[in-house]
């Protein structure tokens, strides 16, 4: 019998089950694993279910059952492909399935950051509006999204999403990408950084990616830009970003997604986390409900998909 072992089910929320594997054979499941834990939990599984947990040759090593990792998310660098495709275990991720959530929770931190929203609710939660016996309150002054400058770095599917809501805003929107393409207005990095009121980053990690928004980057923004990171944390420099919030630099923050995680004690970010214009969230922008049963239901097909001599969302 089939031997399928989910790794670290908690990363996809304990409302979600895993029971509908159980048509394709013996479903064990963990709800994390570490790395000394890898070996034992691996065991003699056929497929391996993974987020988060880190797979190289040496976590390969001992396992000759083992046939496919299936990859419950889009991104792959938690996995050595290469090591994969030496030892004959195929790979497949899932593609797509995060579209509305990641765009949802890129144009809310937009929004609010721009609308100075949190900053609003507190003098109302704190009693100051009740205590002030005026109508109304417009300080801090905010602005309309109308008519500002969004940069989308990446344009695959969240990319493009982003971009069509943003321009329903109003938005004139601008794109970085590797291929520049004929649908949007394509511009370098540096143009990118110089000319968005809001910037938001959609792209992969990969060799090209890791650092793109370093310390000089960062200099040529705006001091009204708001930067969103809800692609991985290593694409940006952390630091440089925590200390132009610090000085003053850029108008606001918004990241989902850490170098480390969950954020360390030490994170350049727990020392701006308090901020009004810093908007930090526990990398939860891919997990609305629905996205969540749409990716357990795209893992169930990629496994199906493997055992017929399908190549579904095959990665090796």
């Amino acid at each position: 019998m089939m031997k399928i072992t989910f790794l670290d089910a908690a990363t996809l929320g304990e409302d979600i089950s895993t029971d509908l594997f159980s048509s394709l054979g013996e479903v064990k499941v963990w709800s994390g694993t570490t790395a000394e834990q890898a070996d034992a939990h691996i065991e003699d599984s056929d497929v391996i279910v993974l987020n988060k947990v880190k797979i190289n040759a040496a976590t390969l090593e001992g396992h000759p059952n083992l046939k496919l990792i299936c990859i419950t998310a889009t991104g792959y660098d938690n996995v050595d492909l290469e090591a994969c495709r030496e030892r004959g275990v195929a790979v497949c991720n899932v593609v797509g399935y995060s579209t509305q959530s990641v765009a949802q929770l890129t144009v809310l931190m937009a929004l609010t950051l721009l609308t100075r929203l949190e900053e609003y609710q507190s003098y109302v939660r704190d009693g100051s509006y009740t205590a002030s016996g005026i109508a109304n309150r417009l300080v801090p002054v905010y602005s309309e999204i109308f008519g500002k400058t969004w940069g989308i770095v990446g344009y695959g599917n969240i990319g493009q999403q982003v971009a069509r809501v943003a321009a329903a805003m109003g938005c004139r929107t601008i794109v970085h990408k590797r291929t520049p393409t004929d649908d949007a207005v394509c511009v370098d990095f540096d143009t990118i950084c110089r000319e968005s009121d809001i910037l938001s980053f959609h792209t992969p990690l990969n060799d090209g990616t890791r650092g793109m928004l370093d310390e000089a980057h960062v200099a040529m923004l705006k001091p009204n830009a708001i930067v969103i990171n809800v692609a991985r944390g290593a694409v940006t420099d952390e630091k440089a970003l925590a200390d132009a919030v610090k000085e003053g630099k850029i108008a606001g923050l918004g990241v989902d997604v850490y170098s480390a995680e969950p954020l360390p004690k030490d994170h350049p970010f727990t020392e701006i986390m308090h901020l009004p214009n810093v908007c930090l969230t526990p990398h939860m922008a891919w997990g609305a409900y629905e996205t969540r049963m749409r990716l357990l239901e795209e893992v169930l097909q990629n496994v199906r998909s493997f055992l017929e001599g399908g190549n579904r969302n095959r990665l090796v």
